[in-house]
């Protein structure tokens, strides 16, 4: 039997998970440990270069459906990667650094930008970033609290 040792963060299959940096309290993730690397719905993403270096502007829509509260973030670009689809298809993306709050702990990750127009959760979780001590209870939801109910109203089918 799996004993987690005491730094260990249990987490639901989903979770309410903020993005502090760029100002996002709120927004529905889903934990998804068969993809490695963190993904988030951007839309607008234009490369551009500061000081010598790649940086991305991208604008990120926390609520599924609506513009309200969309944030435009600008980041240096860490990497570009190949990400396959659970359908097997390729897509090369950008991978920005991010810090992510989930249950309670502030965490760096690796995200890369895509869109998830047509998906319910606007942020998967990635291995990368659950390896920093959590444990999955894949038969608990939003172990990590809720927005009150206002704001949960703005997101289609919190």
């Amino acid at each position: 039997m799996f004993e987690p040792d005491h730094s260990s963060t249990f987490t639901g299959w989903r979770e309410w998970i903020g993005l502090p940096e760029v100002g996002i309290e709120w927004m529905k993730a889903k934990i998804d440990t068969g993809a490695q690397t963190s993904a988030l719905h951007a839309s607008e993403v234009v490369e551009f270069e500061r000081d010598g270096d790649e940086w991305v502007r991208f604008t990120v829509h926390p609520w599924q459906d609506s513009d309200l509260d969309a944030v435009v973030v600008e980041r240096p670009v860490h990497d570009r990667r190949s990400v396959r689809s659970s359908s097997g298809h390729a897509q090369d993306r950008l991978v920005v650094l991010m810090e992510v709050s989930l249950c309670g702990r502030a965490i760096p990750a690796e995200v890369t930008l895509t869109s998830r127009d047509e998906m319910v959760f606007r942020m998967l979780i990635g291995r990368e970033a659950l390896r920093q001590g959590f444990v999955i209870d894949p038969a608990a939801s939003y172990l990590g609290g809720r927005p009150d109910r206002a704001v949960r109203r703005r997101n289609r089918g919190a």
